[in-house]
């Protein structure tokens, strides 16, 4: 592997992040603050602890992984969208460069964001609620795992995307409704049981509930399948993109 092409693309990309530092980082930040000032004041008055828990601490891993699936995905597509949509993507795929360096270039750079704002979001939790980490080496991996395989899914949106208006598709009528109603901010325990069954229907549930173990030894589903939910997803992805460098897929004309 080259690993020069790779960290030129890795590098551009993250130029462009602190070239709109305001929007990549504060942004998100601040969004992540008013919501522990909205739901701490609204639902923690009335709910005061999930699992012995504190209702503000309950919902930090929920919040990072909200900001962890939407930002890697933002990240991915616009990241190859604007080569597509500039034409630079031609040069790049001319170019002596392996598909394998130009993916992990890309998701690389998308991934990176993604962990340093999760690790940002969890420092400024700290000022808000009391956090524990109960098993931290779980914690960054699923962190990890995560914003890796969520870049790998903005990736191959920005790909198949043909117009601006398709890359906030998925990403606001799909990744955010299902964090949403996968515990983000609640435990599904509390829902009735023909609920329950339809909520394990979300995958996103069971990602949610995996990182939440990691800070409180607590989750809904086993941590088993939490792990084999986020690896299923990696798998498909890393299909998917083989897939799509192979056939050519909205990348040649």
């Amino acid at each position: 592997m080259n690993l020069y092409p790779v960290r030129a693309i890795y590098m551009a990309e993250m130029a462009r992040t602190r070239r709109t530092m305001l929007q990549s980082i504060v942004s998100p930040v601040i969004s992540t603050s008013l919501y522990f000032v909205v739901f701490g004041a609204a639902i923690g008055s009335r709910i005061s602890e999930i699992g012995g828990v504190s209702y503000g601490a309950f919902i930090v891993p929920g919040l990072i992984m909200l900001m962890l699936l939407t930002q890697s995905v933002s990240n991915a597509s616009f990241g190859i969208f604007f080569p597509k949509f500039s034409g630079s993507i031609y040069e790049i795929l001319s170019a002596p460069i392996s598909y394998l360096e130009v993916v992990i270039g890309y998701v690389g750079a998308a991934a990176s964001k993604s962990i340093l704002l999760g690790l940002i979001i969890l420092a400024t939790s700290s000022f808000f609620v009391p956090l524990e980490i109960a098993h931290p080496f779980w914690m960054l991996t699923f962190l990890v795992l995560t914003a890796v395989t969520f870049s790998l899914l903005g990736f191959i949106i920005g790909i198949w995307a043909d117009g601006f208006d398709k890359l906030q598709l998925v990403p606001l009528l799909v990744i955010t409704p299902l964090t949403f109603l996968g515990g983000s901010f609640y435990s599904i325990d509390m829902l009735p049981p023909f609920w329950q069954t339809v909520t394990l229907a979300n995958p996103v549930v069971y990602l949610v509930s995996g990182f939440r173990w990691s800070f409180y030894g607590i989750s809904d589903v086993s941590v088993a399948a939490s792990v084999a939910m986020i690896s299923l997803f990696l798998v498909a992805s890393l299909v998917t993109i083989a897939w799509i460098f192979r056939t050519g897929y909205r990348l040649k004309p």
